[in-house]
């Protein structure tokens, strides 16, 4: 089947300007009470749980979820807005946010009312960490082609095998991950995957071992599981059909903001170097990057507007991702190719442009592993489209 591609040309509403001011303010009380310095490079205070649950009790963490669970019901579009001004304020959301973003939506649908009480009101008060468990050594972001093993037992199932790239598992208080329950079919390599949740803090069998980045910041991991016990009531969705809630969960975590303003902060101090006057050159290529920022803007508001709607955008939401990431990667060679030739009359911004910009330089090359490589999202893509097989 063929998907045309469809980004609906969607506005935010007063109600999600207004929520914008709120954010605002309250970002700048916490910046000024020292929460965080948004101009700090290579921090590791992303993980900050005073700020996690400040931004709980505003009900800002689970802003769509029904308010039975400790949600607030209202839109994805003033959930954008939250994140929007996180993400630019440098915010150090790292507590909450994956599980905000995905986890928690795939918990509403797939686990059972217990897990659901239990565990999306700890997330609303941002006291519950998550990750996510997809990729695997060897296969990268191919999904489908996962073998770490859950064979059933009394009870449950016994976990053998690795994920790597985990992002934030050597925190987190759980997983959402793929096991391979049984062997793909040559009609469907998609067939034999099922979702897990799994508990990091209370589960033999699990280590972490850490993947540093060129950064020297740690964020990856690799996880190994050997003979872990998964219940069956962490079984989550249908058994063997995972691939169905993966293609939903990525739509979540690919169409927003943050999938464009990773090393935003380069542009902020570009603007500070090149000052009030840039010369031709400089206002030129500043005004293409911010150009080509505001369509990356656009659509993912659109995505997000469609997930509102209902609808499950992945190809949408691939396609944001594929070009967000592929920009913020390339951004910090642009704006160093821009200020090349800049004179500011404050040294100190040229000293602070340049901390950014190293930083900003070691930290591209993961921008397009996480969340989906290149490749594999335009495999999706051609498929949406129809220009290849599923």
């Amino acid at each position: 089947m063929t998907t045309a591609l469809n980004f609906d040309p969607i506005r935010l509403p007063k109600v999600c300007e207004d929520l914008r001011k709120e954010v605002r303010s309250f970002v700048k009380q916490e910046i000024a009470a020292g929460t965080w310095d948004p101009n700090a490079v290579g921090r590791d205070e992303a993980f900050n749980y005073e700020f996690a649950r400040k931004v709980g009790e505003k009900g800002w963490i689970g802003l769509t979820w029904p308010k039975k669970y400790g949600g607030h019901e209202r839109t994805f579009l003033e959930r954008y807005v939250v994140t929007e001004e996180f993400r630019v304020a440098n915010a150090p959301t790292r507590v909450f946010f994956t599980a905000d973003r995905q986890s928690g939506p795939t918990l509403l649908k797939y686990a059972n009312e217990d897990i659901k009480m239990d565990i999306l009101p700890r997330i609303c008060r941002g006291e519950c960490c998550f990750g996510i468990g997809m990729s695997e050594p060897g296969s990268g972001s191919d999904l489908f082609a996962a073998k770490t093993k859950a064979t059933k037992v009394d009870g449950g199932y016994l976990i053998n095998g690795s994920k790597i790239w985990t992002s934030n598992a050597h925190r987190a208080d759980y997983l959402i991950a793929i096991f391979r329950t049984s062997a793909p079919t040559k009609e469907n390599r998609r067939h034999g995957l099922t979702s897990f949740l799994v508990d990091m803090k209370n589960t033999k069998g699990i280590s972490c071992n850490p993947i540093i980045q060129l950064s020297g910041l740690h964020e990856f991991n690799e996880v190994v599981f050997e003979d872990a016990f998964m219940p069956d009531s962490h079984l989550l969705g249908e058994i063997d059909g995972a691939w169905k809630q993966a293609t939903s969960e990525l739509a979540y975590e690919r169409s927003g903001p943050e999938r464009f303003l990773e090393t935003f902060q380069v542009m902020i101090e570009l603007v500070r170097v090149l000052g009030e006057k840039p010369d031709l050159r400089a206002a030129e290529g500043l005004g293409r990057l911010v150009a080509q920022l505001h369509t990356l803007r656009r659509m993912s508001v659109s995505v997000n507007g469609m997930l509102q709607a209902g609808k499950e955008p992945v190809v949408e939401g691939s396609v944001v991702k594929d070009l967000g990431t592929l920009w913020e990667q390339k951004l910090p060679h642009k704006v160093r190719e821009i200020a090349a030739f800049a004179e500011p009359e404050d040294l100190a911004n040229r000293v602070a442009f340049e901390e950014q910009l190293a930083f900003a330089t070691t930290i591209a090359p993961k921008l397009t592993i996480q969340g989906g490589t290149t490749e594999v999202l335009r495999g999706i893509i051609a498929a949406g489209l129809g220009l290849r097989g599923r």
